[in-house]
């Protein structure tokens, strides 16, 4: 297989996964966008057990990518503007480890582009407070529940996807334009 032929996988976790996959799959070079459960101890939890937050996995996406269309780093810039990376297990209404900012990588140049992009924004002082996303190795996904598949796109006329989803894609929209699907 040729390298132009290559695809990636990030996963990502910050707040509900519902959010992050409506607005991942929106952005060009994003081949598939997939809910699931990563960090936690409990094998192949449901979503009314990570729900309780004793299971310790967060919500995440895991995103299969193209490299030569889209950069890892890419990526980061676009999960670091569309949530808040300051609040421990929390993401607006959503409470809970379970909703915590993450970055689970899966190799050490990942972990590195992580690190740097982290180090770049507090340097910059673009958050109030310190960044409080942790960086650390995938070992287990586990994706969601068919139901959760295209989520958004399915239900947008739900109160909390009208409420929460549908302002954060209007707004990565707007700040994005140039890395939107066509």
């Amino acid at each position: 297989m040729s390298s132009d032929h290559t695809v990636e996988i990030a996963t990502l976790a910050g707040g509900c996964f519902w959010c992050l996959e409506a607005i991942f799959q929106d952005l060009r070079g994003v081949l598939s966008v997939t809910s699931g459960y990563a960090g936690g101890h409990v094998p192949h939890p449901t979503y009314e057990q990570v729900c309780q937050g004793t299971t310790g996995h967060a919500e995440v996406v895991q995103i299969t990518y193209h490299p030569q269309v889209i950069s890892f780093s890419d990526l980061l810039e676009v999960f670091f503007n569309i949530h808040d990376p300051t609040t421990l297990n929390r993401q607006g209404g959503d409470i809970g480890s379970q909703y915590r900012s993450a970055v689970f990588y899966s190799s050490p140049e990942q972990r590195r582009a992580v690190e740097s992009m982290i180090a770049d924004l507090e340097k910059q002082g673009i958050f109030d407070l310190p960044i409080v996303t942790e960086i650390v190795p995938l070992t287990t996904f586990y994706p969601a529940e068919a139901y959760h598949k295209d989520y958004y796109s399915l239900n947008p006329n739900r109160s909390y996807c009208r409420a929460v989803i549908a302002p954060k894609i209007a707004k990565f929209r707007r700040q994005h334009v140039e890395r939107l699907r066509s």
